[in-house]
């Protein structure tokens, strides 16, 4: 057997076939950490309009919640709520929250979708929209940490000159949360 499979049509795939492939996929679970971290480091390259990057704000986020003593998975969703505004800016919450769903709990899964609506209390009302959307949540169990996030560590978390914890610090948390056995989500 090849080390991929050969039909063009998943209908024509054979066992010994689909367990290459599950091997190859397997295998490629190793390195989600290193591409969560891939794309912490081209938020670099985003400014956006802030005062800082995207980068110097995600570890500011991060260095935040590891200073107010969170746990690993909180300090990790500080540090990479934001990280896939390297893909979309206006849905970055959602897709986000989707590619970390594997391996967070459903509170922090719940906080990073839904963070934009909590941040909009300081600023949707320059943009014709509500600043109370995050009420709607209130009676969810994940409200209060939503509310940490973004409160305590997301919205004051734009200082250009913030002496942030690096990027390697938080590496091994990184490689804690996004480890390669990703909970089977369906």
């Amino acid at each position: 057997m090849s080390e991929h499979a050969s039909f063009t049509r998943m209908q024509d795939g054979t066992k010994e076939e689909w367990m290459v492939i599950a091997a190859a996929h397997k295998e490629s679970f190793k390195h989600t950490a290193d591409r969560f971290i891939a794309m912490l480091r081209e938020l670099e390259n985003h400014t956006l309009g802030f005062a800082c990057d995207q980068l110097q704000h995600a570890l500011m986020a991060g260095t935040l919640a590891r200073r107010a003593g969170a746990c690993d998975e909180h300090i990790v969703i500080a540090l990479c709520h934001d990280i896939a505004k390297v893909i979309n800016v206006p849905n970055h919450g959602q897709i986000a929250a989707e590619m970390m769903r594997p391996y967070i709990s459903d509170d922090s899964y719940h906080v990073i979708y839904y963070h934009q609506a909590f941040q909009g209390a300081y600023y949707y009302d320059y943009l014709g929209a509500p600043t109370n959307l995050r009420l709607q949540f209130k009676d969810e169990p994940w409200y209060d940490l939503a509310v940490k996030l973004v409160d305590e560590w997301d919205a004051p978390a734009f200082d250009p000159d913030f002496v942030v914890d690096p990027l390697d610090s938080f590496i091994p948390l990184i490689r804690k949360v996004f480890h390669d056995n990703p909970v089977a989500i369906g």
